[in-house]
């Protein structure tokens, strides 16, 4: 079972946010979280409560195919779009400043195919072998927010490779974006098929350490926990509030291990959801981490919108660098 250091994480939140009056939110064991009992933050509107970790266990995948539908939404917190039905796209690299991007090694970047997957490379520039991640994008597509993240995470030390599922074409306005999201809705094979694809190219590179993750954020989450189901052999998996499936004959197919962040009061991914994910989780064996931040909406990770949680932000992006620290290198090396 992974151990979470909570008042070093609240304590860096402290520190880069300069705010003051943030209150820690209780460690909460995977029986309360499953039925809703632990304790919540009572001031706190970015702190974080860990809703649970269960131990690993031998899982199967054996199904290629899309095995849950994902439920069409905005890509926005319900209360953020406006009211012609809009909201706003990140159309600069501002998601990205306010994570720790310093001491990052030089990387290259370009857009290319692998395997014959579309998307945007980028690795550090330093020749050797790297674990690398499948990152996968909002409904917005791969636009230069997505780069930006694929640009800091490769300065980290990974293979990241951008799959694009949209082709080349990337949403500036939310009704785009739902016609975009929604043919890849339409056709979810497909898109497991190109993630899949992809999951094995890099693992075929010579720059790379064969340890793949997969990473996603919003459609992009359900994305990965679609791709983890699948055929596709990943060390680990990581949902940002994405659509969720909770039957136990599908989530025995996950590939351990599983990081899981997602909001509170988010309105598109319920937190009854997150709760029975993560008792159904636990139940079957698989090791995971599922952290609920306390005031935080959908989509709290992306400055564009009112849903947007700094603090949160940064908490979540520091145990994701933590969990795939531990799940594609720590892991590989004492294995």
């Amino acid at each position: 079972m992974r151990t979470t250091l909570t008042a070093c994480c609240l304590a860096l939140v402290v520190l880069l946010s300069g705010c003051a009056g943030v209150s820690q939110s209780e460690q909460v064991s995977p029986t309360e979280a499953g039925t809703g009992t632990g304790t919540e933050a009572a001031t706190a509107t970015d702190t974080q409560a860990q809703t649970g970790t269960a131990s690993p266990t031998a899982v199967s995948t054996t199904d290629t195919e899309a095995s849950y539908t994902q439920t069409p939404h905005m890509g926005c917190q319900p209360g953020a779009i406006e009211k012609n039905g809009t909201c706003r796209v990140v159309t600069n690299g501002s998601n990205a400043e306010i994570f720790s991007a310093e001491n990052l090694s030089a990387i290259t970047a370009s857009n290319t195919t692998i395997n014959g997957t579309p998307g945007y490379l980028a690795r550090p520039a330093a020749e050797g072998e790297y674990p690398a991640v499948v990152m996968i994008h909002e409904w917005w597509g791969v636009n230069r927010n997505i780069r930006h993240m694929a640009d800091i995470l490769a300065g980290h030390g990974y293979v990241v490779f951008a799959v694009d599922l949209y082709d080349g074409r990337v949403a500036t306005n939310s009704s785009y974006a739902a016609q975009l999201s929604g043919e890849v809705r339409n056709d979810p094979d497909e898109a497991v098929a190109k993630m899949s694809d992809a999951t094995a190219g890099l693992r075929e590179r010579s720059d790379t350490t064969q340890q793949v993750a997969s990473l996603g954020w919003c459609f992009g989450g359900g994305q990965s926990l679609q791709l983890s189901l699948s055929e596709a052999d990943l060390n680990a998996t990581v949902i940002y509030y994405g659509t969720l499936t909770t039957n136990a004959s599908t989530l025995e197919r996950i590939d351990a291990p599983v990081l899981g962040v997602f909001g509170a009061e988010d309105r598109v991914v319920p937190i009854s959801d997150v709760r029975a994910f993560n008792r159904t989780l636990t139940e079957l064996g698989v090791e995971h981490e599922v952290y609920v931040y306390e005031g935080a909406g959908h989509g709290f990770a992306n400055p564009s919108g009112e849903s947007f949680r700094p603090n949160a932000t940064r908490d979540a992006w520091e145990k994701t660098l933590r969990f795939l620290n531990e799940s594609l290198r720590e892991s590989a090396s004492a294995s």
